[in-house]
């Protein structure tokens, strides 16, 4: 091949590293860019056919490398719809191909990107830097299951959430075995119990509130709701009515009319029938739990379980003589408005509503790949599935997904210069290849003259 072929090969050797200075010039480009996956350079010896003994060293051919893999550094943000993905996988996503009617119309192919710096359009839909809109699996708010099996585009509603009527009441506490009543006296036996004709019914007349308040202790209070989200002040108190050995009994009321005056009802009878065993263990109710529905100022709610526990109710002693709780929640709410959007933990975008609640509005799943460095790359810090790389296989986000964090590039400004620097070397060394050649070229030229 000689001088010729020398040549040639340094030619190669030019082509070669302009390819590798142009994947250089692209990283340091995208060095802020969100989610960029760098493109490094990947060197191959062409060689010729020839005999043994007689080989040359050959030329050389560039090719890319992929980074689909290599993570980027977290950075933190502010926006709470900003998610990043730790360890392996990607989001789906679709690119918007047309507006009709003020609304998107999405391409058929989905692609899969790191870029996860979605935000919320004028519309719902949660949209990343690039333009590229994310998929999942729409959850219904009030079962907190998936509504179907297939990705869709995410859009996000500003509807409403339904009220929740109170279905159970969890109600955890200790009632002192002397309860320190208004009427009560250590030195007068059963001056603590609630006794009397006027309490003995299934309500507590408005007349004879005085001395009920003075014969019960608090049992605290719990706003529950109907049907249509309508609060229900429930106000509780307890009233010892036996100090019998091995079953001593107490009665639970509510307070069902706050403006009752005269002989009306202000006080209901919950219950007469709780018991304790001497060593303070709730006998009676077995189950531990009292179905009732409460009636307060005209508002019914439905029948609520006041679920105490088998073991959640005791009478153990209590120098202040009041009921101690422990527990005291339930499981309803009124209808709220959406004021927020964030992403919870397992890949589920939750969403906060002016009632206090955070409902599961969308399940986020985590795109896998046989051959992640097969993908192809598109604009966009998109990748799409070919042959190579295989099927994406969705598994579920588990803890890999974090919100309020971004991926940055993986691309290293200090590492592309060093590899910049690198590149010219070579660059300039094979010039003078060329250089020399040309000079061994004009030598023999100049034999003839």
């Amino acid at each position: 091949m000689g001088i010729f072929g020398a040549m040639t090969t340094a030619v190669s050797g030019l082509t070669a590293q302009s390819f590798a200075l142009e994947n250089i010039s692209g990283n340091i480009a995208n060095s802020r860019t969100t989610g960029f996956k760098r493109v490094d350079t990947t060197f191959s010896t062409l060689v010729p056919d020839l005999p043994s003994r007689r080989e040359v060293a050959g030329s050389v051919g560039a090719f890319s490398r992929g980074t689909a893999t290599v993570q980027g550094d977290f950075i933190s943000s502010q926006i709470a719809t900003h998610i990043a993905i730790s360890g392996e996988g990607f989001f789906a996503v679709k690119q918007r191909t047309a507006l009709v009617d003020g609304s998107p119309v999405f391409s058929g192919a989905s692609g899969y990107t790191r870029r996860g710096d979605f935000e919320l359009s004028n519309n719902g839909y949660l949209v990343n830097g690039s333009g590229f809109y994310l998929q999942g699996y729409p959850i219904d708010a009030n079962t907190g299951s998936a509504t179907g099996s297939a990705l869709q585009i995410l859009k996000i509603t500003n509807d409403n959430l339904p009220a929740r009527e109170t279905t159970q009441m969890q109600y955890r506490a200790n009632l002192p075995s002397y309860p320190a009543t208004n009427n009560a006296d250590a030195a007068l036996a059963g001056s603590e119990l609630l006794a009397g004709a006027a309490y003995t019914g299934a309500t507590i007349a408005a007349s004879d509130e005085t001395g009920f308040i003075d014969r019960t202790i608090a049992g605290q209070s719990l706003t529950v709701y109907n049907g249509i989200g309508t609060p229900i002040d429930v106000q509780m108190r307890w009233g010892k009515t036996s100090n019998a050995t091995g079953a001593e009994t107490w009665s639970l009321f509510y307070m069902s009319d706050a403006n009752a005056s005269g002989a009306a009802p202000k006080w209901t009878r919950i219950t007469n029938a709780v018991t304790f065993d001497a060593n303070g263990r709730m006998t009676a109710p077995a189950s531990g739990i009292l179905s009732q529905s409460f009636t307060v100022n005209g508002a019914t709610s439905a029948t609520i379980d006041l679920n105490f526990g088998v073991t959640g109710l005791t009478q153990f002693a209590d120098t202040n003589g009041s009921v101690n709780a422990n527990t005291l929640n339930q499981d309803g709410y009124p209808s709220g408005t959406r004021t927020g959007v964030e992403m919870g933990e397992g890949g589920r975008l939750m969403g906060i509503y002016s009632n206090g609640q955070t409902i599961a509005l969308a399940q986020i799943p985590v795109a896998q790949f046989p051959a992640d460095q097969l993908l192809k790359r598109q604009d966009g810090g998109v990748f799409e599935e070919t042959l190579e790389s295989g099927q994406p296989i969705f598994v579920d986000a588990g803890r890999n997904v974090i919100g309020g964090t971004i991926e940055g590039s993986n691309a290293d400004v200090a590492d592309e210069f060093s590899k910049m620097i690198v590149t010219q070397q070579a660059y300039s060394a094979n010039t003078r290849i060329i250089t020399t050649a040309q000079q061994m070229l004009q030598d023999v030229m100049n034999i003839v003259r």
